[in-house]
Order: C-alpha cells, then sequence, then structure tokens
C-alpha cells in the first residue's frame, strides 16, 4: 500500500511528515494544522483508531506515541514526527495476537467494538510497563477511555488474565487463520 497524500487546499501550509506506523516507515505530505488522527486514518491508512468525541474525553482514537498512549484527536500530527507510533493493528505480532487482544475476546472486553481499539492500545501500554497490575491500577489505567456497553468489569478481567499469560511466559495456542492479518497491507 502507497501512502497518499491528504487533500492540500490552496494557500494552505504543507510539510512532508515521516514517522514509524506499526514498525513501518511512512512518510506523507500533511498540511501542518492535520490532528495525528486524520493523518493516521486518511494518510496512512491505519483505521484502528476511532473518531469519537474530537474532544480528548471517550479514548476511543488513543495509539501509542513512543510507547506513551496519546489521543491521536488531540495530538498535531507534527508533535509525532519521527516518533514510533503505534496504533491497535500494531499490537499483534504477525499471525498472533497480543495477550490483551486475546483475553478481550475471551472475557468479553469488547462489546459493540466501537472503543476497543482504544482500550486495547491502552491496556497493552499498561502491561508493558507494569506486567502485574493489580485491579486497582488496571482500573486507574482505562479511567480516560469509555465504554457504554460493558460496565469495565470484563475490561479490567481481561486486563487480569493478560497479565497471567504475560508474567507465565505462557505461549497462547493461537485461534487466528493466517488471513485475519489486521495489516491493512497484508496481501494473504
Amino acid at each position: 500500500m502507497v501512502a497518499r497524500p491528504l487533500p492540500v487546499e490552496n494557500g494552505v501550509s504543507t510539510r512532508a511528515w515521516a514517522a514509524s506506523v506499526n514498525g513501518k516507515s511512512r512518510q506523507i505530505i500533511i498540511r501542518d494544522h492535520d490532528i495525528l488522527l486524520d493523518v493516521l486514518r486518511d494518510g496512512v491508512g491505519t483505521l484502528g483508531a476511532k473518531r469519537g468525541c474530537d474532544m480528548g474525553t471517550c479514548g476511543c482514537c488513543s495509539v501509542l506515541i513512543d510507547g506513551e498512549p496519546k489521543l491521536s484527536c488531540m495530538t498535531l500530527a507534527v508533535e509525532a514526527e519521527g516518533c514510533e507510533i503505534t496504533t491497535v493493528e500494531g499490537l499483534a505480532d504477525g499471525h498472533h495476537l497480543h495477550p490483551i487482544q486475546t483475553m478481550f475476546a475471551e472475557c468479553g472486553g469488547s462489546q459493540c467494538g466501537f472503543c476497543t481499539p482504544g482500550f486495547l492500545v491502552v491496556c497493552a501500554a499498561l502491561l508493558e510497563s507494569n506486567p502485574s497490575p493489580t485491579r486497582e491500577e488496571a482500573a486507574g489505567a482505562i479511567e480516560g477511555n469509555l465504554c457504554r456497553c460493558t460496565g469495565y468489569q470484563q475490561i479490567v478481567d481481561s486486563i487480569m488474565e493478560a497479565s497471567e499469560i504475560i508474567t507465565s511466559n505462557e505461549r497462547l495456542v493461537s485461534t487466528t487463520r493466517p488471513a485475519s492479518n489486521p495489516d491493512p497491507e497484508y496481501g494473504g
């Protein structure tokens, strides 16, 4: 997939933008005022981060910038230039889901699915920095993300189960087929 430039209006200042998105170098032309969410979705083609509130209150647009969870609807793309950006599409290891993705499916952490990408990214960051969180730490890590369906209990359960897998070095048996690779460039 070739990154396509965003539409540019006459008289609007543009610039070349480069970053690593899900481990791949990306270069596109952006407007100086473009927000990261639009660049990721419309310019790079990663559709996992969702547009929810556009005010930084729901967490649907959460991505990792250099390993830290950030709201892409509140981040100018120029602020993330040269950074390593991870969206939900980048959490899987090839065909193998991240333990938090597997546990969301197993524990019912995902209901309608709209908020799920933001939760998964934030949960993965928590487990990277603290592989053995308490239930209180898990609940605290997700307090910037809103879900209207689950009541959060299943999400905290998912975090705790993923923590067990990560700390036990248990190998998950993959239930995903190779064709289910979430990478938009994957052709199989």
